[in-house]
């Protein structure tokens, strides 16, 4: 996997993180610098620590299932795409202005759950994890801290884009990695 597929991989990850983050700006109203921090330190953090631990569960059995490996990443980068795509349709919960860490935990896990599953896809695809999971975790980190900055000032307008066009990119990765291990693309 290339800086650019990496790049658009990240990117997709981050929207969910993203369109919180803009729900977030959304009910805090007036945003402060810490806001933005406190958000992107969460996201950016989970998003790049549950790939890491997809990777190493999904390691331990890469090597039997190689054969299929290509199938498996780009089912599981389909389905986390639909997903998406679906809870961007789905009628929209009610965020509240809390930033208090039990509440950024739960924020975080829940929208760091398809980066888990991606990382098992990096397993297959023996990606370098180190590199990939501190582009991952910076990239959600500056989108995350520019969603709280966004919702402030356009409020949730742009939330379900964010989450469709993030399902649509994982989804095109997905296809690519298939395309390109049966050799149908360059």
């Amino acid at each position: 996997m290339g800086l650019l597929e990496l790049f658009i991989v990240a990117v997709g990850l981050a929207m969910d993180a993203f369109a919180v983050s803009i729900c977030k700006g959304l009910s805090l109203g007036k945003i402060k610098m810490k806001h933005m921090a406190i958000a992107g330190l969460w996201f950016g953090g989970f998003q790049a620590l549950m790939p890491a631990i997809g990777y190493f569960v999904g390691s331990l059995f890469a090597d039997r299932i190689e054969a299929v490996d290509h199938w498996i990443a780009f089912v599981l980068l389909a389905i986390i795409g639909v997903s998406m795509i679906k809870e961007a349709s789905q009628e929209e919960d009610e965020m509240d202005a809390c930033m208090d860490p039990k509440c950024m935990f739960v924020l975080a896990v829940a929208t760091s759950i398809d980066a888990l599953a991606v990382g098992v896809s990096f397993a297959f695809l023996r990606v370098s994890i180190v590199w990939s999971v501190i582009f991952i975790g910076v990239i959600t980190f500056m989108l995350s801290a520019i969603g709280v900055k966004i919702g402030s000032v356009f409020g949730a307008k742009y939330k379900s884009k964010a989450e469709i066009a993030g399902g649509i990119v994982l989804i095109i990765i997905g296809a690519k990695i298939l395309l390109e291990h049966l050799e149908i693309i360059g």
